[in-house]
Parts: structure tokens; C-alpha cells; sequence
């Protein structure tokens, strides 16, 4: 059984409206001064943008292969909120107090309002999300073409007949209706928020309800189904820690550090955990909320990819679309296409508020100085055209950002997994861990150190996982992974300087973040801050201090003014 193209579209374009009419009253209400989002639920369900179309079709892929190993993705966001929510709630009282708009400008402001330092955030965060929005692109496509039975190899088909190809677009064009409309000088985006709060129970609901319909609908509730999986000696070996014969601590250590830290620094997080926080205190909810959803949805992640092993016996189907594939085995295709809204749901969530968040550094931080310096701008241009002008560069950023994806999922699409390809992105993002928490809490970190740490940590992330990325895929000689470049076997891009045992991420993130820690701290041991980087080191290294949020006799600026 298979569904009409013109009913999925159909569906699909519905569901985007619906998304829509929420962001517009969520706007409306706003303006009326009753915010929908000033609630600690909304808020906590907002942080649930961190499960995406990679949630839905990745997870349990993963778990169809490696058992238990889709975990660390979650835990580590648990651990963050859990112990962490203090980083959290000071990188939101700095947020506020100094009016910061996005993680470039979060570190430019802490070492002397650099530039320079914000240009380089900004290209390694647009860097770094491409091949994360070409992860939601595959997973929506291959999703598509699973309900409407138009099987295709996704490289193979002409973009102008690639479903992925509109995908982008509509996302693009729906993007800009969401976060380019208007100019806010806060960058607060009341509608978005909750748009992607709704979205949040959507993906959770369709999710829940496609596993139970597996648990209880294709087996005889979760012991039937755990029962018959352990009586086939392959699936057996899914529901153990230790793949193999021994557990990798190496991995699970550097897969729960990895989502730790990326549930704070991809800019998306950040965007929603923030800069879009209307009060403080909402934390609190927040800190517990959030993990309660993840938990609630990979509850039925194991059960759903074992099902999909026993219904379809081994190799047959791809278990990224167990989700799909079963329910339209069975003929549910109402439940199918739900599932699909919901894994539609994930994917716009995520490139909603990722491209939002990139296309403002964009704007920002890299087309903005350039314009300024251009004198007959600066001289020619009033307030009004200003603000017209830099609509256009945002809409245009969100446009690139988006073609960018696709331009990687063309080129990468099939020679990796959806999740192998998200971990790409979080090692990228993991760069700034070192920088922001750096200037937190160490009042020693100067410009130059922040640099020269972000420049090298992010060379290492390039040479070992993205070239690699790049030569797994075709576009590369994939000679030198083996015998490294020009033959010299300690640059292996894979065993840098004769490391071996650990898998491809695990190698990269270590010596990524050795050596972006070496670099930052060195290089600001070495030379002492200016005065103006010693000043802003002292905002942000004592903030709590100098904003107490009860004293009514504070001055305004260091308020926490709603």
C-alpha cells in the first residue's frame, strides 16, 4: 500500500500552515503584551528542537545495528540539565544583562567585542550546520519517497527531479516568513518559540503512537516482543552493552560529552535555551521537563527497531524508515503519513531555528562590518533602508544556508548514515565549549587565546572527520586516510601521530579539543588581556554578582527587566 504524491504534498503543505497560524498568534498575542511563550512549559518543550528528523529515522536505525548505542545522544543532555543548569542559568543572566543575540556575539562581547573573533564563530557554525541541514533534507526525502513508492537513489536523480531539491526551498521560503519578516532588536522570536513548543508534542505524540502500534498492534505487548527478539541469536547480541565482546568506554565517554555539550552550543540551542529565554526561573522547569521528553521519546526506540528486525527479517529494509516501512506493511496509512508529518515536524523545527540563529550571525557579524566599511553606504543610507537592506542580506543568508545543505547532501548523501552524519556537525559545533565556558568562569582568557584556540581546533575538526567525511564519499582519493598524505604514515587523518583504536569521532573530538584547549589557554597565559578585554572578562566572569535579580534598587542596566 502506498500513498498519492498530491496527498502527502497536500498533507505536508497543510501541516506547514497550521505550524504558521501558531507562529501568527503566538505574534499577535505577544504584541498584546500576553505572551504565550512567558511560560515555563513552552519554554522547556522548546528545547526539545534538539531531537530532529535524525530522532525519528536515525535512532532507531542506529539501535537496529548497534543495540543501546542511540543512548549517549540523549544522556548527554540529561547530564547537562541536570548538573550543568548552573552554566545554563549564567550564560542566560550574561545573555540578558548585555543583551547578546547569538553565540558569535556571546563570544566576541567576552574578549574585547572583537570582530575579527566573531567572523571566525560565524563561518564555523555555518560550516558546521551544513551537513546537519543535509541530514534533515534525506531524512524528509527518503521518508517521501518511502510513502509514495518512488524508490531513488538520492545522487542519482537530476536535481530539478529531487525531492530534496523542493524540500530545501520550502523550507527556505518558509523560514523567511518565520524569522525574516520583521527586524527585532533583541532577535527575540515570540512566534517561532511556539511554533516549535507545538511542533515538540506533535513529533512526541506521533512518535509514541507509531510504537505502540509496533509494541501492541504487530506483537503481543513488550514481553512478547522482547521474548521472540532474544530467541533469535542476532537480535540477542542488540539488547547488550558491550558490542563485540567488550564495552568502548572510549566512544560511549566521547558520544555522551559530544551531546552534552551541543545540546548548549549548536547555535539552535542556544537560540531556544538563551536568547529566547523570557525569564530565568523558568529554568527550573526546564531542567526537568526536558529530560522527562527525551526520555519519553526513546522509550520505544529498541522495541520499534527489534519489531522492525523480527516483521521484516534482517536486511531487507533500510531500518532508518522502520517508522514508515511498518505501519505501511501493515496497511496503516493514516499512521504512516502522521509519522511522516512528525518527522517533517522534527526536520522544520530544527531548520527553522538553526537557520534563524545562522542567518543573524550572518547578517551580523559578517555582511554587516563589510557594508559599514563601504563609506558611501554608511553616508547614503537612512534607518529605513537600512533595515530593509538588511532583511534581504538575512533572507539571503537562510537561502545559501539551506542551498549549502542540499549541495552536501547531493555530495555526501549516500555513503553515510543520518546519525554518523549529525555527529559531524556536533563535533564542529563542540569547538566553542573551551572559548564560551572558558570566559565564563576564567577571567584569564584574552582575544588572541580565543582565536588561536577556535582556529586550531576547528583545523583538526576539518582534517580529521570533515576530509574524511569527504573522501568516504568519493570526492577525495581516499589514499592518504589509508597511508596518510604524501605517504607520511603519523598525519593519518583517522591515527594522527600513531593514535589508533578509537573510532573516527571519538579520534577527532579528542584531538580537536586537546588541542583547542592547548591553543586557548597557552596563547592567554602568554600574553596579558588589554584593558579592555580585562573589563569585559570581569562582566561576564562575575555576572551573578553584579545582577541580583531581587534587589528592586539595582540600576536599569544591570537589570533583569522583562
Amino acid at each position: 500500500s502506498m500513498l498519492s504524491p498530491a496527498l502527502v504534498i497536500a498533507a505536508s503543505l497543510a501541516y506547514l500552515l497550521v505550524l504558521f497560524a501558531v507562529a501568527y498568534w503566538a505574534d499577535r498575542r505577544g504584541r498584546e503584551g500576553r505572551s504565550v511563550i512567558a511560560n515555563p512549559w513552552v519554554y522547556a518543550l522548546s528545547l526539545a528542537v534538539y531531537c530532529t528528523a535524525w530522532t525519528y529515522f536515525g535512532s532507531v536505525g542506529r539501535a537496529a545495528t548497534g543495540g543501546v548505542w542511540f543512548l549517549p545522544i540523549y544522556l548527554g543532555p540529561t547530564l547537562a540539565m541536570v548538573l550543568g543548569w548552573l552554566v545554563v542559568r549564567k550564560m542566560i543572566r550574561i545573555a540578558k544583562a548585555y543583551r547578546i543575540t547569538s553565540i558569535s556575539d556571546f563570544i566576541a562581547s567576552r574578549y574585547g567585542k572583537s570582530p575579527l573573533l566573531a567572523g571566525l564563530v560565524t563561518l564555523i557554525a555555518v560550516v558546521g550546520i551544513v551537513p546537519y541541514i543535509a541530514l534533515q533534507l534525506k531524512a524528509v526525502s527518503a521518508g517521501y519517497a518511502l510513502l509514495t513508492a518512488q524508490a531513488t537513489p538520492a545522487g542519482a536523480v537530476h536535481w530539478s527531479r529531487d525531492s530534496a531539491f523542493y524540500v530545501a526551498l520550502v523550507l527556505a521560503g518558509f523560514t523567511m516568513v518565520f524569522g525574516a519578516r520583521h527586524l527585532d532588536t533583541t532577535e527575540r522570536h515570540e512566534g517561532m518559540v511556539a511554533a516549535i513548543a507545538f511542533e515538540s508534542v506533535v513529533k512526541l505524540v506521533a512518535f509514541l503512537s507509531v510504537g505502540l502500534f509496533v509494541v501492541y498492534g504487530l506483537f503481543d505487548g513488550l514481553a512478547d516482543l522482547f521474548a521472540r527478539a532474544q530467541a533469535v541469536p542476532a537480535l540477542q547480541q542488540l539488547m547488550r552493552l558491550e558490542q563485540g565482546g567488550q564495552f568502548a568506554w572510549a566512544q560511549w565517554f566521547a558520544l555522551t560529552l559530544l551531546s552534552m555539550l551541543s545540546v548548549v552550543f549548536l547555535p539552535r540551542q542556544f537560540q531556544v535555551m538563551v536568547v529566547e529565554n523570557v525569564r530565568e526561573s523558568h529554568l527550573r522547569r526546564a531542567v526537568w521537563v526536558f529530560p522527562l521528553y527525551l526520555l519519553l521519546i526513546n522509550l520505544l526506540v529498541l522495541p520499534i527497531a527489534l519489531g522492525g528486525l523480527l516483521y521484516f527479517g534482517g536486511g531487507a529494509m533500510n531500518a532508518e524508515n522502520f517508522v514508515l516501512s511498518l505501519p505501511l506493511a501493515e496497511g496503516q496509512t493514516a499512521l504512516a503519513l502522521f509519522v511522516f508529518i512528525g518527522g517533517l515536524s522534527a526536520a522544520t523545527g530544527m531548520v527553522i531555528v538553526e537557520t534563524i540563529a545562522v542567518s543573524t550571525m550572518v547578517s551580523n557579524e559578517l555582511v554587516l562590518p563589510l557594508l559599514l566599511r563601504w563609506r558611501h553606504l554608511r553616508s547614503g543610507v537612512a534607518g529605513q533602508d537600512l533595515s530593509r537592506l538588511l532583511l534581504g542580506i538575512r533572507r539571503a543568508a537562510i537561502l545559501g544556508v539551506l542551498v549549502l545543505g542540499y549541495v552536501y547532501f547531493h555530495l555526501a548523501g549516500e555513503a553515510y548514515a543520518l546519525v554518523s552524519i549529525g555527529l559531524i556537525s556536533f563535533a564542529a559545533v563542540a569547538q566553542f565549549a573551551p572559548v564560551m565556558l572558558g570566559g565564563m568562569y576564567w577571567k584569564g582568557g584574552t582575544r588572541q587565546g580565543a582565536l588561536a584556540g577556535l582556529l586550531v581546533g576547528f583545523a583538526m575538526w576539518a582534517y580529521t572527520l570533515m576530509l574524511p567525511s569527504i573522501a568516504k564519499s568519493g570526492w577525495l582519493d581516499a589514499g592518504f586516510l589509508a597511508d596518510g598524505p604524501w605517504g607520511v604514515g603519523w598525519l593519518r587523518p583517522e591515527q594522527l601521530l600513531g593514535l589508533t583504536g578509537f573510532d573516527g569521532l571519538t579520534h577527532s573530538l579528542f584531538w580537536s579539543l586537546l588541542a583547542n584547549m592547548g591553543a586557548y589557554i597557552g596563547v592567554s597565559l602568554w600574553r596579558a588581556p588589554s584593558g579592555q578585554e580585562a573589563s569585559q572578562a570581569l562582566l561576564f566572569v562575575d555576572v551573578l554578582e553584579r545582577t541580583a535579580v531581587s534587589s528592586p534598587s539595582c540600576p536599569a542596566r544591570a537589570c533583569n527587566c522583562d
